[in-house]
């Protein structure tokens, strides 16, 4: 370290800026503009803003532009904001470098409400943008913009539209690839991907640039340029390909290390590969502090380190020389090295990928080569274009075979759940020892370490049962984890929010560790309850859940819908086994039963909401209930079967028609739970029912405020924690 000083720079600057997240103090995490502009925007419904076109892209339904060094303009007083995103109501003709006065609601950009769930705030941090405005319009426009920056938002468009008529259904690989554009990816094929652990060949990094910008500068020395020229030219064409590419943190790295190397070549000086890597993280996060905590920050970086320096120093001390033995050990260190890092975000990390890499990293730069070399031929000929792009159309066939061989094989992917911050350190320390075993001679020793690192890194104790009611809007979602270590959904689904299995439900089950679910219990069929698990079902089907289910276990009906049937078929197309249960069922864990209360024998499922599933589940003195949608009649019904209970899953995500107050009078529960949206339509929760259930002494809990609630008992206490707010109890 004493001669990489800039490498010591970068570690004291991580360090300072981690203590100043853990003081407090908003350059990481939160909102870092004044506490009184925060109250402000929060305050008034609509705003005027003023700032300079920095990026444009379609959206779904509109136009979305980044706006840079924005002010809002509050009467004659202009405030800087940072950087904010836009989606404009209509089409509008919008140049890179333009300024704009747009007027519209401004809302800040939210977190994760759920534990696993993708992080928007820290990532638009990372930009500096920390508010949204939706439905915006523009009020003024000026007619100067920035020609260079146009130009190369001309030459981006124009290579998408090449690669789209030249790589036909592969198209959204290679814009992935090249462009840095992954909105055209379908979601089938990132899933594939992430599951064989191949995902990174989609991002910019270090392949692309060293393959442009060495090209460039190995063809302008060939054309006779000293390096001087060489230099200056490829730098500035491999800086102009990061911004074209969208400045992502893996390209910016890349480029940051590229400079360093023609700037080394330039001054005769030697080039160190930690150093320039170094530099790079320096840059960045002295721009923005928020990378700190950006997965892609620290996987881009930790691979890095990886491949440059220990890869090198193991290689040599195990005398490893041939070319395939050191690819596997690169692979293997750089596995190990980001396995926390990618374990904490996703919960998840692909066996598969260890093996898998040794293929598509020799043969992704054909992809590569394929594309970029497409795109100046599409220009004039594009049939030409779509016979130079077709060596790669050839190997990314091959990445889907073996994705979908990959999808076949059982524990290709290891779902660990999230690593606790000591959990990381410690682990780091194991390697660390593991690799001065190595350099002393104690090769199996050092390997039986790493094993039992690797094992120490995914291991999570299980002590009780804990009820998880995840955020899921206007819906359903608990998750019951068994103390004797058996997992169960009940239901899960959201009549606002799309997509909740992917981006709600799965993530939380890897954040947790959950690779199998022994059952999936459907209280009724309306959507707000099975949307997300009929898209599980679908993904299981397919082979893009690594998340596997046992049992779907549904209510016993005489008479059964579509929504029922589909649900059934789904299932059984997958091989999981289907149950009707009714009251009087009862499903006993190893530790723990379920008491199933309803439906009543000869319900005919007529009405979904009153014929539905009704569930209470036992552990040592404690009593959870769980009522899906019922109302007060059944409710009523059930009295007989009722006891005091510790947890209630309010019914009907609070609807003034169900808890009855002759029900509250039975079951009075110590901690109540209402999952619902804040902003749905139907008015829940009812103010009535909140009322009666405080004045029955419960603890009312909201999902819509505090975001997934999660309530943890031995059996006999019970203890209760919150998401969003952090509230214990």
């Amino acid at each position: 370290m004493k001669r990489r000083p800039v490498c010591l720079v970068c570690l004291f600057l991580m360090l300072c800026l981690y203590v100043t997240d853990l003081v407090g103090i908003s350059m990481i995490n939160g909102n870092p503009l004044p506490v009184s502009v925060q109250k402000y925007i929060s305050e008034h419904p609509k705003f005027t803003v003023s700032g300079e076109v920095q990026e444009c892209q379609a959206a779904e339904y509109s136009l979305s532009v980044y706006l840079k060094q924005v002010c809002l303009t509050v009467g004659s007083e202009q405030i800087p904001i940072e950087n904010i995103k836009v989606y404009l109501n209509k089409e509008e003709q919008i140049r890179i470098g333009m300024f704009l006065r747009v007027c519209g609601k401004l809302e800040e950009i939210p977190g994760p409400r759920n534990p696993g769930e993708f992080d928007s705030k820290q990532y638009y941090a990372c930009r500096k943008i920390y508010y949204q405005m939706k439905d915006g319009e523009v009020c003024d426009k000026s007619t100067g913009y920035s020609y260079f920056g146009q130009f190369l938002q001309e030459i981006r468009q124009k290579a998408e539209t090449i690669l789209d008529e030249a790589a036909g259904a592969y198209a959204g690989i290679f814009q992935a690839m090249i462009l840095g554009e992954r909105g055209n990816l379908d979601a089938e094929t990132k899933m594939q991907y992430q599951m064989a652990g191949i995902m990174h060949i989609l991002a910019i990094s270090g392949l692309h640039i060293s393959f442009v910008g060495m090209g460039f500068f190995r063809l302008l020395k060939k054309a006779g340029a000293g390096n001087g020229v060489a230099g200056a030219v490829s730098a500035f064409l491999i800086y102009a390909y990061g911004v074209v590419t969208g400045g992502s943190v893996s390209a910016m790295r890349a480029v940051g290390m590229f400079l360093v190397l023609i700037g080394a070549g330039i001054a005769g000086r030697s080039y160190d590969l930690l150093s320039a890597m170094a530099l790079s993280a320096i840059v960045l996060l002295l721009d923005a502090p928020a990378y700190l905590y950006n997965v892609s920050f620290l996987l881009s970086f930790g691979a890095v380190i990886g491949i440059g320096a220990l890869t090198p120093e193991i290689c040599s001390l195990l005398n490893l020389k041939k070319r395939t033995a050191k690819s596997l050990a690169g692979s293997v260190i750089v596995w190990l090295i980001t396995l926390p890092i990618a374990l904490h975000a996703y919960g998840e990390v692909s066996l598969a990928g260890v093996i898998l890499n040794l293929l598509v990293l020799p043969t992704s730069g054909i992809v590569l080569a394929s594309g970029i070399f497409a795109l100046p031929v599409g220009i004039f000929v594009i049939e030409i274009a779509k016979r130079v792009v077709f060596p790669g159309k050839c190997v990314l066939f091959l990445y889907e075979k073996l994705c979908e061989v990959v999808g076949w094989i059982p524990h290709s992917t290891w779902i660990a759940g999230s690593p606790q911050l000591w959990q990381c350190a410690v682990y780091y320390v194991m390697l660390g020892v593991a690799f001065t075993g190595v350099k002393w001679g104690k090769k199996a020793a050092s390997v039986a370490l790493v094993i039992f690192a690797v094992v120490f890194l995914g291991y999570h104790s299980r002590n009780g049962l804990t009820i998880t009611c995840l955020d899921i809007g206007q819906g359903d979602c608990c998750v019951l984890k068994m103390p004797g270590g058996e997992n169960f959904l009940i239901d899960g689904g959201s009549s606002n929010k799309k997509n909740t299995a992917v981006y709600q439900i799965l993530p939380y089950l890897k954040n947790q560790g959950i690779a199998i679910l022994d059952g999936i219990f459907v209280s009724h069929t309306d959507q707000d309850h099975i949307s997300g698990i009929e898209e599980l079902l679908e993904l299981c089907a397919q082979n893009l859940a690594t998340v596997r289910v046992k049992n779907l276990i549904l209510p016993d009906w005489d008479t059964t819908g579509g929504e029922y049937e589909k649900l059934k078929m789904l299932a059984e197309q997958t091989g999981i086994r289907v149950q009707t249960v009714r009251e009087g069922n009862l499903l006993k864990a190893k530790e723990a039963q379920i008491e199933i209360l309803a439906p009543e024998n000869g319900a005919d499922g007529s009405d979904t909401n009153e014929d539905g599933m009704v569930m209470k589940v036992h552990f040592g003195k404690f009593r959870g209930l769980f009522t899906g949608d019922i109302g007060a009649e059944t409710e009523k019904k059930l009295l007989d079967s009722m006891e005091d209970v510790d947890f209630l899953k309010v019914a009907h995500h609070g609807s003034k028609y169900s808890t009855c107050q002759g029900f509250l009078d039975v079951v009075s529960p110590e901690i109540a739970v209402i999952s619902c949206s804040a902003k749905n339509t139907y008015g829940h929760p009812s103010a009535d029912t909140i009322k009666k259930l405080e004045d029955c002494g419960a603890q009312v809990e909201y999902t819509m405020k505090n975001g997934a609630i999660t309530v943890y008992t031995d059996g006999h206490s019970i203890r209760m924690k919150t998401f969003c707010n952090e509230k214990t109890a």
